[in-house]
């Protein structure tokens, strides 16, 4: 009697242990990915979250724009290589130009787009928090670049909206965002996990659902 007893007893444990040793394996999983795309995230998550302030009250943030100035006459052989430059073209300036460019202003012109016409060649730089542009008179050689930087609260705004940043900053948008993406949906799975104990836990996540829905409906017209 007592063997036939707990012959059940063990069965019924075994359906038990294999779903402990499922539950264990995504939790160890779902640990991994929530704590590694935590930490790939972290920095720009508070970047972004302190430039979300900021943009929300660019209006009471004073920002005194700084216009720089800077001079320099090209070279004679480069001038006349411009002398084959189109007169009316989109095209980025000769190599050499760009290269002198680069030595005398600091600036990249390689690849950049130009308004060029008969009497000059205009290319825009606009930068993060800032802006920027470069003309050359076709006749002269004299060269004007100009720089305007609104401050660090500025740039790092730009940078929130990608404005002006590059293309390795367009795709480290992709990247962090994927990464958060991966952090929310390991936690709400996580909380998934974890709410039989805590009874408080879908009530929450649904306060954090209500409250944005409620604000959209009833003060955004």
């Amino acid at each position: 009697m007592t063997e036939t007893a707990a012959h059940p007893a063990k069965t019924a444990a075994k359906p038990k242990a294999a779903l402990n040793a499922k539950r264990s394996f995504w939790l160890k999983q779902l640990h991994s990915w929530h704590w590694i795309s935590a930490a790939v995230s972290l920095v720009g998550m508070i970047l972004f979250a302190i430039t979300g302030i900021t943009l929300n009250h660019a209006a009471q943030i004073p920002a005194e724009p700084v216009v720089r100035e800077a001079t320099a006459t090209l070279p004679a052989p480069l001038l006349a290589r411009l002398a084959d430059f189109p007169e009316d073209t989109t095209d980025p300036v000769p190599a050499p130009v760009a290269r002198w460019a680069a030595e005398a202003f600091k600036v990249q012109l390689e690849g950049r787009a130009t308004e060029t016409t008969a009497d000059e060649i205009y290319v825009a730089l606009p930068t993060p928090g800032g802006d920027g542009w470069l003309t050359i008179d076709r006749s002269t050689g004299e060269a004007l670049h100009e720089k305007t930087t609104r401050g660090w609260v500025a740039y790092l705004n730009d940078l929130h909206k990608g404005r002006n940043a590059g293309v390795v900053w367009y795709w480290f948008i992709d990247v962090f965002a994927v990464a958060c993406v991966v952090f929310s949906v390991t936690g709400l799975a996580l909380l998934w996990l974890h709410a039989r104990g805590r009874p408080s836990t879908w009530p929450i996540v649904a306060l954090g659902l209500l409250i944005p829905v409620v604000i959209a409906l009833l003060f955004i017209h």
